[in-house]
């Protein structure tokens, strides 16, 4: 019999978005082939503490309430994880992993800390490295890297929380001058449309401007557009490839935290209603996109289309997209023909070409030849 790969899931996390890594984790679970792995559920609490489950236990309700508190050690040749519940015998429970699929959205997780973490340990993990999780979270960041990648992406302008709290007129005076309304407040690290307000009008922007300083010390404001909202799924390392545009279409005025999750009645259509010049351009920017901030593994590519000139405008990259039942990036690979279940094999067969490319990096000094 074929040895099982065994997956450590790691999900929840200290985010805003704690819930909805949990959803998504139980999804990836479900679709997990038990004959190919044995899934070994890892739950950081909201408070930063990690759980492990039992292994081959893919009803994560278990270790969100009974799992085996431990560490994650760094030792790329000691156990992976210990425990630190005593007196308590290391069991399988703490047995090395093969791979880490991290399921962990916003900060702490999807910004380069976890997957920095697993690099010092030597484990193959999912989805993008340090780089291009933490230059895909922050959202500043991000856009000045698709501009100088040469992506059309819509103006805006950084603002500090510091700034906000010690200079307010000057602030806003900036941003009414450089973006004008409507616009977009956002905190720059976060995702899940947690902590963004739309402002039409001057008396709203504080509001705005405290709730996004609530979530970062980054702030962006960023000129609205009256757009479709377009999705394109990324896959690959090296030589990624695009699925199918898809379109969300919002029951609230944009696709917010309540449209995604909370409130029924949005959309998904896949695939987009778009032209073949459009689906094309949509599936080159987001590759382009994904290697702009060097990618690996998987994202989503989130996109603008201007309703009123048909320009397509590069929003923003997801390195560590939902999985949710009903979220976009499996559907988009499904309707691409890549069913979820194959979806996340190839997710995990990607980690390992990661890591072995990763570690046929030297890290000793040769002197050249001469």
């Amino acid at each position: 019999m074929t040895k099982r790969i065994r997956v450590g899931l790691l999900f929840g996390g200290r985010s805003g978005e704690h819930d909805i890594s949990i959803i998504s984790a139980t999804s990836v679970a479900k679709a997990l082939e038990p004959s190919k792995y044995e899934v070994v559920p890892i739950f950081i609490t909201r408070a930063g503490a990690w759980r492990i489950g039992k292994a081959g236990d893919a009803d994560l309700s278990a270790v969100l309430k009974h799992g085996l508190a431990v560490t994650p050690s760094v030792n790329p040749s000691g156990p992976k994880f210990i425990l630190l519940d005593k007196p308590a015998p290391r069991s399988k429970l703490t047995g090395d992993v093969d791979v880490i699929f991290p399921v962990l959205h916003g900060t702490f997780g999807e910004d380069g800390t976890v997957q920095g973490l697993f690099e010092l340990a030597g484990i193959p993990c999912v989805g993008a490295g340090v780089l291009g999780s933490s230059a895909g979270m922050d959202k500043d960041v991000m856009k000045r890297l698709f501009r100088d990648a040469g992506l059309p992406v819509v103006p805006w302008v950084l603002v500090l929380r510091s700034e906000w709290k010690r200079e307010p007129m000057r602030v806003r005076r900036l941003i009414e001058k450089e973006i004008g309304y409507p616009l977009f407040v956002k905190p720059s690290n976060l995702g899940s449309s947690v902590g963004i307000s739309k402002v039409s009008r001057a008396r709203k922007l504080a509001a705005a401007l405290d709730l996004a300083a609530q979530y970062d010390r980054k702030i962006l404001a960023e000129k609205a557009v009256n757009a479709r909202e377009i999705e394109c799924a990324v896959l690959g390392n090296d030589r990624p490839e695009a699925s199918v545009p898809g379109e969300v279409v919002p029951i609230n005025e944009f696709y917010d935290y309540e449209a995604k999750y909370l409130k029924e009645g949005s959309k998904l259509v896949i695939p987009a209603k778009l032209s073949p010049q459009q689906t094309q351009r949509t599936r080159e920017l987001a590759v382009r996109a994904f290697q702009a901030v060097d990618g690996a593994g998987m994202a989503r590519v989130d996109f603008l289309l201007d309703r009123t000139t048909g320009k397509l405008f590069v929003n923003e990259i997801n390195t560590i997209p939902g999985f949710t039942s009903i979220s976009m990036y499996p559907k988009l690979w499904e309707a691409s023909g890549l069913p979820y279940p194959q979806l996340l094999d190839r997710l995990i067969e990607l980690a390992f070409e990661r890591h072995r490319e990763t570690t046929a990096t030297r890290y000793d000094y040769q002197p050249a030849p001469q």
